[in-house]
C-alpha cells in the first residue's frame, strides 16, 4: 500500500484533486495540519467528484504527531532533492509501507525535514523556467511512479464492469 502525506496543504483544489488519485490508486492519504481550509466531506464533494466516501485518511497535528504514528519508507519530495523518482526504490515491502511526502503549495516541506531525511530527498527533473509544478500533478506523477515499480499491484488494466 502506497501512502500520500502532505504537509499543511493550503489549497482545497488541489487536496481535492489527490484525494480522486488516492481513491484511484488505493493510497491513503495523511494530513498534517495546520490545513489552509476546513476538511470535511461537504467541502470536497466538489473537488473530489464524491469520491471521498472511498477515501482512507488520517488527519496528524503534526510531524511529531505523524511520526509518532506511523513506520515505513519515507519519500520526500522537494525541489532541493538531488534524486529522482526513478531512482527511488517503491517495491512492495509489506512490513515497510511507503510513504510520499509532499510539502505545502507556497514553500514546501521545512528545511529540518529536508536536513534530516536528506537521502531521502527526490526531486522531478525540470527547466530552470519554473519553481515547481502543481501540487497535484505532483502527486498523481510520483505515485504512478511508485505503482510502475509495483507492477500496478491491485490496480485494473482494463476498464472494469460498474454496478
Amino acid at each position: 500500500m502506497n501512502h500520500i502525506v502532505l504537509f499543511e496543504p493550503e489549497i482545497p483544489q488541489n487536496t481535492g484533486n489527490i484525494i480522486r488519485t488516492c481513491v484511484a490508486t488505493n493510497a491513503t492519504l495523511h494530513l498534517i495540519r495546520p490545513l489552509g481550509f476546513m476538511f470535511s466531506e461537504r467541502t470536497f464533494k466538489r473537488f473530489a467528484v464524491n469520491h471521498f466516501e472511498h477515501l482512507t485518511y488520517h488527519l496528524y497535528d503534526d510531524f511529531d504527531d505523524f511520526f509518532a504514528r506511523n513506520d515505513g519508507r519515507f519519500y520526500f519530495m522537494t525541489r532541493y532533492g538531488e534524486n529522482t523518482p526513478d531512482t527511488c526504490d517503491f517495491t512492495i515491502d509489506e512490513k515497510r509501507p511507503i510513504y510520499l511526502v509532499f510539502g505545502k503549495e507556497s514553500t514546501g516541506l521545512p528545511e529540518a525535514i529536508r536536513t534530516t531525511y536528506h537521502n531521502q530527498c527526490f526531486r522531478l527533473p525540470m527547466t530552470d523556467k519554473v519553481r515547481s509544478l502543481n501540487l497535484a500533478n505532483t502527486v498523481a506523477i510520483v505515485l504512478y511512479e511508485a505503482l510502475r515499480q509495483q507492477a500496478y499491484a491491485g490496480l485494473y488494466r482494463h476498464e472494469p464492469k460498474r454496478n
